[in-house]
């Protein structure tokens, strides 16, 4: 296994129309771990190389346990065995579909229908693998604390390096960075209309995925897991 600065446990949709058509959007393929050519979309009020600049990196994925440094104790081959064992304990989860939505400034593709099921896979891979994670830095609790958060976002940080876990957890494929309030409608409507064909309704999540940091910050897939529990 290549070595990674950080990892993650992520949501990717599986090989298909998807996963396609959403690397091509943001422009960097985690899968073949190169970059892709923007698809062409009319009406869009900026390049699609603009839009994309700030998830581009991360590729078209879902947080389930986010971006973190390997402990002392731990290491990349048991993290991953972990993930394979916790995969094995959980069963696959659903929702009605998926749509772009509006989130704060920018837009992703979010769940329709009930997320419990979701929520839960995304918790137990939060609590379950958190002995993996080095602790937090100052500066890197410096960074979240800037958002506005609540008491119990900052308990979240604070014990488990993140602030959007658990009852505060939503999923979501993020699409674009940060957007002027001016564009934010007129690039949802495209969005929504270029993605409609590829969105599956049902919505499933059958798979955990191991994606790692590379030296240039750029997000690889490193491995799948399925649900089987």
């Amino acid at each position: 296994m290549p070595a990674f600065r950080r990892y993650a446990i992520y949501f990717a949709p599986e090989p298909g129309p998807l996963a396609d058509f959403g690397a091509s959007w943001l422009g960097w393929d985690a899968v073949a771990g190169a970059p892709r050519p923007h698809p062409d979309l009319p009406g869009l009020p900026l390049p699609a190389s603009e839009l994309t600049a700030t998830p581009r990196k991360y590729g078209l994925h879902a947080t389930l346990k986010p971006p973190f440094r390997i402990a002392e104790t731990s290491d990349a081959r048991a993290l991953e065995a972990d993930l394979a064992a916790l995969a094995n304990t959980l069963a696959p989860a659903s929702a009605e579909g998926l749509e772009v939505s509006r989130i704060g400034r920018f837009l992703a593709l979010t769940l329709r229908g009930d997320p419990t099921g979701i929520a839960h896979v995304a918790g137990e891979a939060v609590r379950r693998l958190d002995h993996h994670r080095a602790p937090s830095t100052d500066v890197e609790l410096a960074r979240r604390r800037k958002a506005r958060l609540s008491a119990k976002q900052q308990g979240y940080l604070e014990t488990w390096g993140y602030p959007y876990v658990f009852d505060a957890f939503r999923f979501h494929i993020t699409l674009t960075g940060p957007l002027p309030d001016d564009m934010v409608e007129p690039v949802r409507k495209t969005l929504q209309t270029a993605f409609a064909p590829h969105l599956p309704a049902p919505f499933h999540l059958r798979e955990l995925c191991l994606f790692g940091e590379d030296d240039k910050g750029c997000f690889h897939l490193v491995s799948r897991h399925e649900l089987t529990g």
